[in-house]
Protein backbone atom coordinates (compact mmCIF):
# COMPACT_ATOMS: atom_id res chain seq x y z
CA UNK A 1 0.00 0.00 0.00
CA UNK A 2 1.49 3.61 -0.88
CA UNK A 3 1.60 5.60 1.70
CA UNK A 4 0.18 9.20 1.71
CA UNK A 5 3.24 11.12 2.18
CA UNK A 6 4.31 9.42 -1.18
CA UNK A 7 1.05 10.31 -2.40
CA UNK A 8 1.88 14.02 -1.71
CA UNK A 9 5.33 13.78 -2.83
CA UNK A 10 4.44 13.09 -6.01
CA UNK A 11 1.86 15.37 -7.06
CA UNK A 12 3.84 17.58 -5.48
CA UNK A 13 6.56 16.94 -8.24
CA UNK A 14 4.08 17.50 -10.47
CA UNK A 15 2.88 20.86 -9.21
CA UNK A 16 6.38 22.25 -9.11
CA UNK A 17 6.88 21.22 -12.71
CA UNK A 18 3.50 23.11 -13.86
CA UNK A 19 4.45 25.81 -12.34
CA UNK A 20 8.46 26.10 -12.84
CA UNK A 21 8.21 24.96 -16.42
CA UNK A 22 10.27 22.30 -16.29
CA UNK A 23 9.39 19.07 -17.04
CA UNK A 24 10.26 15.92 -14.10
CA UNK A 25 10.94 12.38 -14.25
CA UNK A 26 8.00 9.87 -14.00
CA UNK A 27 5.83 9.50 -11.01
CA UNK A 28 5.85 5.80 -11.62
CA UNK A 29 9.30 5.28 -9.93
CA UNK A 30 6.99 6.24 -6.66
CA UNK A 31 3.64 4.52 -6.87
CA UNK A 32 3.91 2.06 -9.76
CA UNK A 33 3.42 2.03 -13.19
CA UNK A 34 -0.06 0.36 -12.99
CA UNK A 35 -1.14 1.97 -9.97
CA UNK A 36 -4.37 3.92 -11.17
CA UNK A 37 -5.73 4.20 -7.53
CA UNK A 38 -3.07 5.82 -6.73
CA UNK A 39 -2.36 8.01 -9.74
CA UNK A 40 -5.62 9.48 -9.35
CA UNK A 41 -5.21 10.26 -5.92
CA UNK A 42 -2.97 12.43 -7.02
CA UNK A 43 -4.69 13.92 -9.16
CA UNK A 44 -7.11 15.29 -6.89
CA UNK A 45 -4.54 16.57 -4.58
CA UNK A 46 -3.05 18.85 -7.60
CA UNK A 47 -7.15 19.15 -8.09
CA UNK A 48 -7.63 20.40 -4.63
CA UNK A 49 -4.98 22.54 -4.83
CA UNK A 50 -5.94 24.99 -8.00
CA UNK A 51 -9.65 24.96 -6.73
CA UNK A 52 -7.91 26.72 -3.44
CA UNK A 53 -6.15 29.16 -5.77
CA UNK A 54 -9.42 30.82 -7.35
CA UNK A 55 -9.58 28.29 -10.45
CA UNK A 56 -13.16 26.65 -11.59
CA UNK A 57 -13.82 23.58 -13.25
CA UNK A 58 -15.40 23.76 -16.69
CA UNK A 59 -15.42 19.86 -17.16
CA UNK A 60 -13.41 17.09 -18.42
CA UNK A 61 -11.23 15.58 -21.11
CA UNK A 62 -11.49 12.04 -21.85
CA UNK A 63 -7.96 10.07 -22.52
CA UNK A 64 -6.45 6.59 -24.00
CA UNK A 65 -9.80 6.06 -26.04
CA UNK A 66 -7.69 4.53 -28.99
CA UNK A 67 -7.06 1.19 -28.97
CA UNK A 68 -3.32 1.30 -29.87
CA UNK A 69 -2.70 4.08 -27.57
CA UNK A 70 -4.23 1.23 -24.67
CA UNK A 71 -2.34 -1.09 -25.97
CA UNK A 72 0.90 0.87 -25.63
CA UNK A 73 0.36 1.70 -22.29
CA UNK A 74 -0.80 -1.65 -21.84
CA UNK A 75 -4.26 -0.66 -20.17
CA UNK A 76 -8.12 -1.81 -21.09
CA UNK A 77 -10.30 1.33 -20.10
CA UNK A 78 -9.83 5.40 -21.05
CA UNK A 79 -8.51 7.56 -18.41
CA UNK A 80 -10.23 11.66 -17.04
CA UNK A 81 -8.44 14.70 -16.62
CA UNK A 82 -10.35 17.69 -15.73
CA UNK A 83 -10.77 21.49 -18.13
CA UNK A 84 -9.67 24.53 -16.14
CA UNK A 85 -11.31 28.18 -17.22
CA UNK A 86 -8.00 29.66 -17.40
CA UNK A 87 -6.69 26.70 -19.78
CA UNK A 88 -9.22 27.76 -22.70
CA UNK A 89 -7.46 29.14 -25.90
CA UNK A 90 -10.18 31.03 -27.95
CA UNK A 91 -11.15 29.85 -31.48
CA UNK A 92 -9.52 31.19 -34.27
CA UNK A 93 -6.78 32.53 -31.39
CA UNK A 94 -3.21 32.09 -30.27
CA UNK A 95 -1.16 30.68 -27.54
CA UNK A 96 2.57 31.02 -26.25
CA UNK A 97 4.61 28.20 -26.21
CA UNK A 98 6.10 29.73 -22.68
CA UNK A 99 2.20 28.67 -21.56
CA UNK A 100 2.44 24.88 -22.73
CA UNK A 101 4.77 21.70 -21.93
CA UNK A 102 5.70 19.64 -24.72
CA UNK A 103 2.60 20.53 -26.48
CA UNK A 104 0.39 18.29 -29.18
CA UNK A 105 -3.15 18.71 -30.66
CA UNK A 106 -5.73 16.62 -30.74
CA UNK A 107 -8.71 16.68 -33.06
CA UNK A 108 -11.98 15.79 -30.99
CA UNK A 109 -15.66 15.92 -30.92
CA UNK A 110 -16.72 17.88 -27.50
CA UNK A 111 -20.52 18.02 -25.56
CA UNK A 112 -21.94 20.34 -23.60
CA UNK A 113 -24.24 19.02 -21.11
CA UNK A 114 -27.97 19.73 -20.86
CA UNK A 115 -28.56 18.04 -17.84
CA UNK A 116 -26.83 15.97 -14.78
CA UNK A 117 -26.07 12.48 -15.19
CA UNK A 118 -26.18 11.65 -11.32
CA UNK A 119 -28.25 8.49 -12.06
CA UNK A 120 -26.06 5.50 -10.02
CA UNK A 121 -27.10 3.06 -12.94
CA UNK A 122 -26.59 5.27 -16.62
CA UNK A 123 -26.74 3.73 -20.05
CA UNK A 124 -26.75 5.19 -23.65
CA UNK A 125 -30.37 6.44 -23.82
CA UNK A 126 -29.64 8.10 -20.76
CA UNK A 127 -26.16 9.59 -22.70
CA UNK A 128 -28.10 10.81 -25.33
CA UNK A 129 -30.86 12.32 -23.76
CA UNK A 130 -28.06 14.77 -21.65
CA UNK A 131 -26.59 16.17 -24.29
CA UNK A 132 -27.27 19.21 -24.97
CA UNK A 133 -24.87 19.79 -28.30
CA UNK A 134 -21.74 19.07 -29.52
CA UNK A 135 -19.05 21.05 -30.98
CA UNK A 136 -15.56 20.88 -32.87
CA UNK A 137 -12.88 20.98 -30.70
CA UNK A 138 -8.80 20.79 -30.22
CA UNK A 139 -7.46 19.82 -26.96
CA UNK A 140 -3.92 20.82 -26.45
CA UNK A 141 -2.08 17.85 -24.47
CA UNK A 142 0.56 18.13 -22.77
CA UNK A 143 3.13 16.44 -20.75
CA UNK A 144 4.90 17.85 -17.47
CA UNK A 145 7.23 14.06 -17.41
CA UNK A 146 10.20 14.53 -19.57
CA UNK A 147 10.12 13.07 -23.22
CA UNK A 148 6.35 11.65 -22.66
CA UNK A 149 7.91 9.19 -20.96
CA UNK A 150 4.56 7.98 -19.55
CA UNK A 151 2.65 5.09 -18.44
CA UNK A 152 -0.80 4.77 -17.30
CA UNK A 153 -0.06 5.86 -13.62
CA UNK A 154 2.04 8.75 -14.96
CA UNK A 155 -0.62 10.35 -17.08
CA UNK A 156 -3.43 10.01 -14.95
CA UNK A 157 -1.50 11.58 -11.80
CA UNK A 158 -1.14 14.50 -14.54
CA UNK A 159 -4.38 15.20 -14.84
CA UNK A 160 -4.47 12.79 -18.07
CA UNK A 161 -1.69 15.24 -19.52
CA UNK A 162 -4.46 17.85 -20.45
CA UNK A 163 -3.42 21.21 -20.89
CA UNK A 164 -5.38 23.59 -22.46
CA UNK A 165 -8.73 23.75 -24.97
CA UNK A 166 -10.37 24.74 -27.67
CA UNK A 167 -14.02 25.12 -28.67
CA UNK A 168 -15.79 25.92 -32.13
CA UNK A 169 -18.83 28.12 -32.22
CA UNK A 170 -21.32 26.06 -34.12
CA UNK A 171 -23.41 24.23 -31.39
CA UNK A 172 -25.39 21.08 -33.38
CA UNK A 173 -27.87 19.06 -31.54
CA UNK A 174 -27.30 14.73 -32.05
CA UNK A 175 -29.65 14.66 -34.20
CA UNK A 176 -28.36 16.31 -36.83
CA UNK A 177 -24.92 14.63 -36.33
CA UNK A 178 -23.25 11.05 -37.54
CA UNK A 179 -20.77 10.60 -34.98
CA UNK A 180 -19.84 7.40 -35.94
CA UNK A 181 -18.55 8.32 -39.56
CA UNK A 182 -17.97 11.81 -39.36
CA UNK A 183 -15.14 12.70 -41.58
CA UNK A 184 -12.34 14.80 -39.43
CA UNK A 185 -9.77 16.42 -41.42
CA UNK A 186 -6.55 18.91 -39.25
CA UNK A 187 -4.65 20.95 -41.38
CA UNK A 188 -0.97 23.18 -40.09
CA UNK A 189 -0.46 25.98 -41.94
CA UNK A 190 -3.11 24.75 -44.92
CA UNK A 191 -1.14 20.88 -45.09
CA UNK A 192 -3.07 18.20 -44.09
CA UNK A 193 -1.78 16.75 -40.93
CA UNK A 194 -3.93 14.27 -39.28
CA UNK A 195 -7.15 12.69 -40.46
CA UNK A 196 -10.07 10.52 -38.72
CA UNK A 197 -13.48 9.68 -38.06
CA UNK A 198 -15.70 9.73 -35.21
CA UNK A 199 -15.87 6.55 -34.48
CA UNK A 200 -11.96 6.29 -33.47
CA UNK A 201 -13.14 7.28 -30.09
CA UNK A 202 -14.20 4.14 -28.99
CA UNK A 203 -16.07 2.96 -31.50
CA UNK A 204 -18.56 6.45 -30.70
CA UNK A 205 -17.78 9.64 -28.92
CA UNK A 206 -21.26 8.48 -27.02
CA UNK A 207 -19.27 5.41 -25.72
CA UNK A 208 -16.64 7.85 -24.17
CA UNK A 209 -18.70 9.40 -22.38
CA UNK A 210 -20.67 7.00 -21.02
CA UNK A 211 -17.66 5.22 -20.08
CA UNK A 212 -16.79 8.69 -18.06
CA UNK A 213 -20.39 9.36 -16.81
CA UNK A 214 -20.62 5.64 -15.14
CA UNK A 215 -16.81 6.48 -13.71
CA UNK A 216 -17.87 9.69 -12.03
CA UNK A 217 -20.68 8.21 -10.81
CA UNK A 218 -18.78 5.29 -9.17
CA UNK A 219 -16.04 8.43 -8.04
CA UNK A 220 -19.12 10.50 -6.18
CA UNK A 221 -18.67 13.14 -8.26
CA UNK A 222 -20.99 12.52 -11.37
CA UNK A 223 -21.54 15.11 -14.00
CA UNK A 224 -23.19 17.76 -14.18
CA UNK A 225 -25.52 20.76 -16.18
CA UNK A 226 -23.30 23.04 -18.31
CA UNK A 227 -20.20 20.54 -18.21
CA UNK A 228 -18.00 20.42 -21.25
CA UNK A 229 -16.35 17.16 -21.76
CA UNK A 230 -13.62 16.62 -24.32
CA UNK A 231 -14.40 13.17 -25.59
CA UNK A 232 -11.50 11.91 -27.15
CA UNK A 233 -9.03 12.19 -30.29
CA UNK A 234 -10.98 11.47 -33.67
CA UNK A 235 -7.29 11.05 -35.51
CA UNK A 236 -3.57 10.74 -34.83
CA UNK A 237 -2.75 14.06 -32.45
CA UNK A 238 0.11 16.06 -33.60
CA UNK A 239 3.48 17.87 -31.91
CA UNK A 240 3.30 21.73 -32.01
CA UNK A 241 5.71 24.12 -32.39
CA UNK A 242 5.89 28.16 -32.76
CA UNK A 243 4.68 28.98 -36.18
CA UNK A 244 1.81 26.25 -36.59
CA UNK A 245 -1.62 26.88 -37.08
CA UNK A 246 -4.21 24.38 -36.98
CA UNK A 247 -6.95 24.31 -38.02
CA UNK A 248 -9.76 20.98 -37.69
CA UNK A 249 -12.80 20.27 -39.72
CA UNK A 250 -15.37 18.04 -38.45
CA UNK A 251 -18.27 17.02 -41.05
CA UNK A 252 -21.65 18.32 -39.39
CA UNK A 253 -19.44 20.91 -36.63
CA UNK A 254 -17.77 23.05 -38.64
CA UNK A 255 -14.20 24.17 -38.32
CA UNK A 256 -12.08 24.76 -34.94
CA UNK A 257 -8.48 26.97 -35.15
CA UNK A 258 -5.79 27.85 -32.92
CA UNK A 259 -2.35 29.56 -33.65
CA UNK A 260 0.98 28.70 -31.71
CA UNK A 261 3.55 31.41 -31.04
CA UNK A 262 6.97 31.79 -29.85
Amino acid sequence: MISNNIIQTAAKRLRDAAEMKEVCEPVRDLIGAGNVKSAYAIQQINTNFRLASGAKIIGHKIGLTAPVVQKQLGVDQPDFGLLWHDKEVLNGGEISMSELMQPRAEAEIAFVLGKDLDQEILSTVDILNAVDYAVASIEIVGSRIKNWDIKIADTIADNASASHWVIGHRPVKLQDLDLINCKMKMTNNGKVVSEGMGKACLGSPINALLWLAQKMVAMKQPLKTGDLILSGAVGPMISAKAGDNFNVTIEGLGSVSVSFVA
